[in-house]
């Protein structure tokens, strides 16, 4: 499985490029880490784990949606490939031995290729600097467990995916509610839901309470295996793939978007996110951390009463980021080879999945940023919120579709691209949120300065979506 795997990943890249992913990572975490007390300025070590653990939990929820994509390999069977998941339909090999196979491959892989990177990355950053060593082991332990919780945790719901979207959705719910319960009544801290976050505030960098961190690591430990237990007792697909039916909807979202430039590719990509599923996964991809992270800060702001300074500016911003998931989604919903033998361009298709992308989010994301002018009493700074959200949004897809194509996967795994993505994505990011925590203070410069940026996005996604012509104009699809 593990060769499988990577054999799946270097196919987007290379293998020289592919296997120099983990040398990026460690570079790069050497040197946020040796520059850590710069970068951060006054941001408090509790609000940075705050973010580094609500991040790897996240990580691990996205890796660990397999479950999910292992029915989508049964049914697509990725044109001619075959997978080791659907083996139990030929040989004496159970689909419970399988899934735990995939699930002990992903926490090998990944983690080889990303947390172990990073965790040597941030040792000698922080040996070269007066960070405690020690505390680095006792963060990396706390985080690896975050991420195996992550996973467990999006594997058993994925596998509720599969056996009944009712509970699928109201296991998404309770996720949601927990999160909401958290940030609107304070009633229980976020370890409640993240326990390895309790471990990581009674261990280094901060006062020990060792008995008590490790409660909570073992707590965290144990909710992981019972997940997977519960995944895999689950777990039970029949001897034949299921076929889903559908009524005809071609014609009548054909109707709907009549009016759309490349129509019938726009009817035919709706088409498609409706019968694979996507407007369901996008909950769980993309509401879900949006609301993790707006009742996380305003619990912040408003429970405990300190002045983070994530406001709604900020939150317009970040949306952007989870976007790129989505598309990245939205480019693998089929197989694009059968495009060869019709009268159509890549750059067609992917402008195709483009207005799909934005007629499918942009209600989500307006709602996302009005609620969180409301919880936050932002009024005064919604239409800057408003005005920052679409300015990214716009600049981070099209930078994404730019540099890939319909290859959405290779950003993650192609280090050329990916250096490209960051120095594309990095300075405007950092731009926008210093300069939004700086609106609190009445500063004149900071409005200034984030209408600039703004105005800078908007002629770069134009010069990316004029551009999607000329670099991909003679690519094909196969």
């Amino acid at each position: 499985m593990l060769t499988e795997e990577y054999r799946m990943h270097v196919k987007y890249s290379s293998r020289r490029l592919f296997l120099s992913l983990p040398l990026y990572i460690f570079f790069f975490t050497t040197l946020f880490t040796y520059g850590l007390d710069i970068l951060t300025g006054d941001l408090r070590l509790w609000d940075l784990m705050l973010m580094t653990y609500g991040g790897i939990y996240i990580y691990g929820l996205s890796v660990g949606a397999f479950g999910v994509l292992g029915q989508t390999y049964l049914e697509r069977r990725y044109g001619k490939d075959n997978f080791l998941i659907s083996m139990p339909f030929l040989l004496p090999v159970t689909f419970r031995r399988v899934f735990l196979g995939m699930y002990l491959r992903d926490v090998i892989f990944y983690s080889a290729l990303m947390l172990l990177p990073a965790f040597g990355g941030v040792a000698l950053g922080a040996a070269l600097s007066s960070h405690s060593l020690l505390s680095v082991l006792v963060i990396f332990v706390g985080l690896l467990v975050t991420f195996l919780y992550g996973m467990s945790t999006s594997f058993l719901i994925s596998v509720l995916f599969g056996i009944d979207r009712r509970i699928f959705l109201l296991a998404v719910g309770a996720l949601i509610a927990l999160v909401a319960g958290y940030g609107l009544t304070g009633l229980y801290g976020l370890e409640l839901i993240i326990p390895s976050l309790g471990y990581q505030l009674n261990a280094l960098p901060f006062p020990a309470d060792w008995m008590s961190a490790l409660g909570y690591l073992a707590v965290c430990t144990a909710l992981s295996v019972v997940f997977l237990a519960m995944s895999l007792l689950l777990v039970r697909p029949g001897r034949s793939v299921l076929a889903g039916t559908h009524r005809e909807m071609f014609l009548r979202h054909l109707r709907y978007f009549s009016r759309f430039p490349s129509s019938t590719l726009l009817a035919k990509e709706f088409v498609d996110i409706r019968r694979s599923g996507l407007t369901v996964r996008m909950i769980f991809a993309y509401i879900v951390p949006l609301v993790f992270l707006s009742f996380t800060t305003y619990y912040v702001n408003h429970g405990l009463n300190i002045p983070v300074g994530f406001n709604a500016v900020f939150y317009g911003a970040m949306v952007g980021f989870f976007g790129v998931l989505l598309y990245s989604w939205m480019t693998n919903t089929d197989l694009n080879d059968y495009y060869e033998t019709l009268p159509v361009k890549v750059p067609q298709v992917i402008r195709s999945k483009l207005m799909a992308f934005f007629l499918l989010t942009t209600g989500v994301s307006t709602l996302f940023v009005i609620g969180i002018s409301t919880l936050n009493d932002e009024w005064q700074l919604l239409w800057l919120a408003l005005l920052v959200l679409y300015c990214t949004s716009a600049y981070m897809i099209l930078a994404t579709a730019y540099l890939t194509g319909l290859n959405t996967n290779s950003f993650f795994f192609n280090p050329t691209v990916l250096t490209k993505f960051t120095a594309i994505s990095l300075l405007p990011d950092l731009l926008l949120t210093i300069l939004s925590f700086s609106l609190q203070s009445g500063a004149w410069w900071a409005l200034a300065g984030i209408l600039g940026v703004c105005g800078l996005l908007l002629v770069l996604s134009l010069y990316f979506y004029r551009g999607i012509e000329r670099k991909w104009g003679g690519a094909s699809f196969l």
